[in-house]
């Protein structure tokens, strides 16, 4: 497949900048196998690459969502099968979690509306049963951005397998980390 510069770009800020959040822009510049004038021509600095960066994976993870969920039985199995489809995106996103980009309006847009969303799915969850309608609905999302980090964490780490990792996310999610009956039953 061949890639135009723009592409060759944002595929070498993924791979330089997981690698290494620190990295310069001719690392980023050198893995694209294009001058650092060449870069700047298509990103004026360093921020306005990770918001492109951003935007791209906000991008990936709409799309790996929407391919995971469009069966979905229920609004709760989109949202643990949404954790399937994110938690593996990990080595090419978690180090955007990292980066101050809230005050670029486009990344601000972007995120205010992907929160929305999960709110939106979150209570149409409790109406069906999946989450404790007594939960606000702003805790619940929380836990599932924060939990979807650990779970990337986890994942960066070599702790876990991206599947181990989205299961452990969901079951804190509903079950919290108490030992389910069954558990509880074979340790006594």
């Amino acid at each position: 497949m061949t890639y135009g510069t723009d592409t060759k770009i944002i595929e070498a800020g993924f791979t330089v900048f997981s690698a290494n959040p620190t990295a310069t822009l001719q690392d980023v510049a050198n893995e694209a196998g294009i001058g650092r004038a060449t870069l700047h021509r298509h990103y004026k600095g360093r921020e306005e690459l990770m918001a492109a960066l951003a935007m791209a994976a906000m991008k990936e993870l709409d799309a790996a969502i929407e391919a995971k969920t469009q069966d979905a039985e229920s609004h709760t199995e989109a949202l643990r099968l949404s954790l399937e489809s994110m938690i593996p995106l990990a080595d090419r996103q978690m180090f955007l979690a990292n980066e101050p980009l809230d005050h670029v309006p486009e990344v601000l847009a972007a995120y205010t509306r992907q929160l929305e969303e999960l709110a939106e799915a979150v209570e149409a969850a409790k109406a069906e049963g999946g989450f404790d309608a007594a939960v606000p609905t702003a805790w619940i999302v929380q836990a599932f951005e924060t939990l979807t980090y650990a779970a990337w964490a986890v994942v960066r780490d070599g702790d876990a397998t991206a599947e181990e990792a989205a299961a452990l996310t969901w079951r804190t999610l509903t079950s919290g980390l108490s030992l389910t009956q069954k558990e509880t039953n074979d340790a006594a």
